[in-house]
């Protein structure tokens, strides 16, 4: 008799995952190693395995064909596992399922496009009766629709870590800010969808402002990490802390314009 349960080795289901997407603005393999290394510092295992979908909607120039090979070894040497494109030019797919990456369109892998069901066919209107001229009724005044503001709004979670952050220990903080208590040491990563907090000593990697959020800073007690970033944009520290904030209280923040963004570092009064 067969075994019943030998039908559920498998399954299949439909599901939505948080998928990291890189915004390739270039397809020349020599020029995005170059931005990538000041971008990582040279740090092998930034990305610790993440899988990532390309997205090429913000190509400065369509080329007229891509050296796949290239670009995905480029990526797992950072330990990015890419594993599908989206807005790529209809004539650069087929070099792209060659390389083993899903045409994922515009949505991505985490949208959910509901099937639309048919309608059944609206019944036929009823007959009306001929309308009866009437004295039009007294203007009213319109009612007063009160707007809710921005500030009552529903205010984003904040994560709050008490324990010391370890060497290859990570934490994220999805959707709001994080605050860490008891500092970090080198090798540990903190990531935000918000602003970090660190009340002790910032050694490892913290980004900040990770879905794209370009308000978001970096706060310290004691300034001293291996790696910045809010909104995509990074500073390494290979050539040590500037000493205007090593070891004091810091922010990191964004000036300039959206398309000419850079990190500032600033050192902040304790007393």
């Amino acid at each position: 008799m067969a075994d019943a349960s030998q039908g559920k080795l498998i399954e299949f289901k439909g599901a939505s995952l948080a998928v990291m997407t890189a915004y390739v603005r270039e397809t020349d393999a020599v020029r995005l190693a170059d931005a990538m290394h000041m971008m990582m510092g040279g740090m092998p295992d930034f990305f610790a395995g993440e899988p990532v979908v390309l997205d090429f909607s913000q190509l400065a120039s369509v080329p007229d064909w891509v050296d796949w090979t290239a670009i995905t070894s480029l990526l797992r040497r950072y330990q990015v596992q890419p594993i599908g494109v989206r807005h790529l030019p209809e004539h650069l797919h087929e070099g792209a399922r060659r390389a083993n990456l899903a045409s994922l369109g515009k949505e991505g892998p985490s949208s959910e496009r509901p099937i639309a069901k048919p309608q059944p066919p609206a019944p036929a209107p009823a007959p009306q009766p001929e309308p009866v001229a009437a004295p039009a009724p007294a203007p009213e005044a319109a009612p007063t629709v009160e707007t809710p503001s921005a500030a009552s709004g529903t205010t984003a979670p904040t994560l709050i870590v008490e324990r010391p952050l370890r060497s290859g220990q990570q934490i994220y903080a999805k959707g709001g800010d994080l605050v860490l208590l008891a500092g970090m040491s080198p090798g540990s990563e903190i990531i935000a969808d918000g602003s970090i907090h660190v009340y002790g000593p910032l050694r490892g990697r913290a980004l900040a402002g990770a879905r794209g959020d370009t308000s978001a800073r970096i706060f310290s007690t004691n300034f001293g990490p291996e790696l910045v970033s809010i909104a995509g944009v990074y500073r390494t520290f290979e050539r040590g802390i500037p000493q205007t904030v090593a070891g004091r209280t810091a922010q990191v923040r964004l000036t300039g314009s959206d398309s000419q963004h850079t990190l500032e570092i600033i050192a902040l009064q304790n007393d």
